[in-house]
């Protein structure tokens, strides 16, 4: 009799917090299929039903991490039309996203594309596919003339993304502040009226 879905897709749930949790804890170069197959409670050989091998299962776990945060992304500026405001709601969403404490999202900060050769490109993709939610936004931004918007995306996503080295929950700031303190420094020195109009040679393509 075949298994419901229910009971395939609670199985496989398991299997990649297990594999999160052994790779963002010992490393995924210093786990093995076997470590998994044990913290998962399977054998090793029934790992290989479900992925092909190692670098599978953080590939889908890479898939998991970047579709959640996209959602949560994407919910945060439901209903949102200033552009700037957009931005501060983006900072902080995303600055609480990469400081979640679980396995899955450990293992997107640490664990880079170049790490795992057989995927080293469809990670680049699913990191892009995500970074393109700021280039759209930073494409939005009433800004002055001489701004390169390229430039002032890799600053903000690199900003937003140290958090992750400093952000304490005891700290004096909450995400929500620091994502407005984040936007408010950008505002002042390069926003420009809403009226004014954004030149093509601008835009971050």
């Amino acid at each position: 009799m075949k298994a419901p879905t229910r009971r395939s897709n609670n199985r496989n749930d398991a299997l990649l917090d297990a594999a999160a949790t052994l790779f963002s804890t010992q490393g995924f170069r210093e786990t093995t299929m076997r470590d998994i197959a044990k913290a998962a409670g399977m054998l090793p050989g029934s790992i290989y039903y479900h992925y092909g091998s190692k670098d599978d299962l953080l590939l889908a776990i890479y898939e998991t991490g970047v579709e959640r945060i996209i959602e949560e992304f994407s919910k945060a500026l439901l209903s949102v039309n200033d552009p700037w405001e957009r931005l501060r709601i983006a900072i902080s969403a995303h600055i609480g996203a990469i400081n979640q404490q679980t396995p899955a999202m450990r293992v997107i900060n640490r664990v880079l594309p170049e790490h795992v050769s057989k995927h080293a490109v469809a990670l680049s993709r699913l990191r892009d596919r995500y970074e393109k939610c700021f280039r759209e936004l930073i494409n939005d931004l009433p800004l002055a003339p001489h701004v390169d918007r390229s430039l002032l995306r890799l600053m903000v996503l690199g900003a937003v993304n140290h958090t992750q080295f400093w952000f304490k929950p005891t700290g004096k700031r909450t995400l929500n502040e620091i994502g407005a303190a984040f936007a408010q420094l950008l505002i002042e020195p390069i926003a420009i009226p809403l009226k004014s109009i954004i030149t093509p040679e601008t835009r971050d393509t």
